[in-house]
């Protein structure tokens, strides 16, 4: 009976283990998810709609998915998705229409991107067919791009993270771009602690949004991230400082510089590690004010969800990022 009953075991066990190892095998890479992303962008681009500026629309979607309760999370390779009535058309009553027929008489958008003669929003084909259709009629310059992107999501902010987003792809001509970098350079000597929520009291009662790298002048100050140059010069509270807008509809904020690296200038389009400043103690008054603390790098990280943007600790982000430059 005992023997029965390890044989029992033993056998559960290796049953187990070969469905583990199996769902293991199943679970795609990152780089297969990208991969098969890119598919899509391809194929439904064309040479007046670029594959940049579908794959920009859809990470777009993906980064306010993540950070918003009220939109579901869209199952699938691709993110982009459609309300109810721009899909089956706003008179329709059957709202997860799917037939073409009904879709266009009550003027829906829905399209068959997959050609099995129906217009459903959980196939990828679809969808992409779809927004392809929609950015097409509005020409193929950028203008025209930014046009159809403020008629679709009315808020001139999403239109500007979108083209952000596009230039960045097309600049790399990829869209892997998941690495990050610690902003200052680790041979130096620095130290940070987590300083957010923190009191501050020039300019006002406010709390402190952001970490403080403490350093000596001049140490070089490092994008942290693939971005735009969106932001520069003179801040009362934060002297000469930088942003650098992201893919991930983060902004990332640089202050109390001495100085810029030389020939930097808001557009440019940034890799992580790359220069852009070097660490001083300016700001808490007029343009040039500087030594009223300690030299160091305030870093700070602003998300925009779609409609408002909000500072969130950078702290967890630039501990990650340290551990991983260390260690390569």
């Amino acid at each position: 009976m005992r023997r029965l009953i390890t044989l029992i075991c033993s056998i559960s066990a290796f049953f187990f283990l070969v469905c583990s190892n199996a769902s293991a095998a199943e679970e795609p890479s990152r780089e297969q998810v990208l991969e098969k992303r890119m598919d899509y962008y391809i194929k439904y681009s064309s040479i007046t709609l670029p594959w940049y500026y579908l794959a920009a629309i859809d990470q777009y979607e993906r980064n306010i998915q993540q950070v918003r309760n009220d939109i579901p999370t869209r199952e699938g390779a691709v993110a982009i998705q459609f309300s109810d009535d721009y899909w089956t058309g706003l008179l329709n009553p059957i709202k997860d229409d799917t037939n073409l027929i009904s879709i266009t008489f009550f003027e829906g958008n829905g399209a068959d991107g997959n050609k099995d003669g129906f217009a459903n929003r959980n196939n990828d084909d679809d969808v992409m067919l779809t927004m392809s259709a929609y950015l097409s009629e509005f020409g193929s310059s950028e203008k025209d791009f930014k046009k159809a992107l403020k008629e679709y999501y009315q808020r001139d902010q999403a239109v500007d993270q979108i083209i952000i987003i596009a230039k960045i792809y097309k600049k790399f001509e990829t869209t892997n771009l998941d690495k990050h970098a610690f902003p200052l350079d680790i041979h130096h000597n620095y130290s940070y602690k987590s300083t957010w929520g923190d009191s501050r009291g020039w300019g006002g009662r406010r709390i402190h949004e952001g970490t403080d790298l403490f350093a000596s002048y001049g140490v070089p100050v490092k994008s942290t991230a693939y971005g735009i140059v969106e932001t520069m010069g003179w801040n009362d509270f934060g002297g000469w400082r930088i942003g650098i807008r992201d893919i991930h509809n983060t902004y990332h904020y640089f202050a109390h510089l001495s100085s810029y690296q030389k020939g930097i200038k808001v557009g440019d389009i940034l890799e992580p590690g790359a220069i852009i400043g070097y660490v001083g103690s300016s700001g808490y008054g007029k343009e040039g004010t500087a030594g009223k603390f300690p030299p160091h790098l305030h870093y700070g990280m602003y998300k925009f969800n779609g409609r408002i943007e909000w500072a969130y600790d950078p702290f967890p982000s630039l501990k990650r990022w340290e551990q991983e430059e260390r260690k390569s």
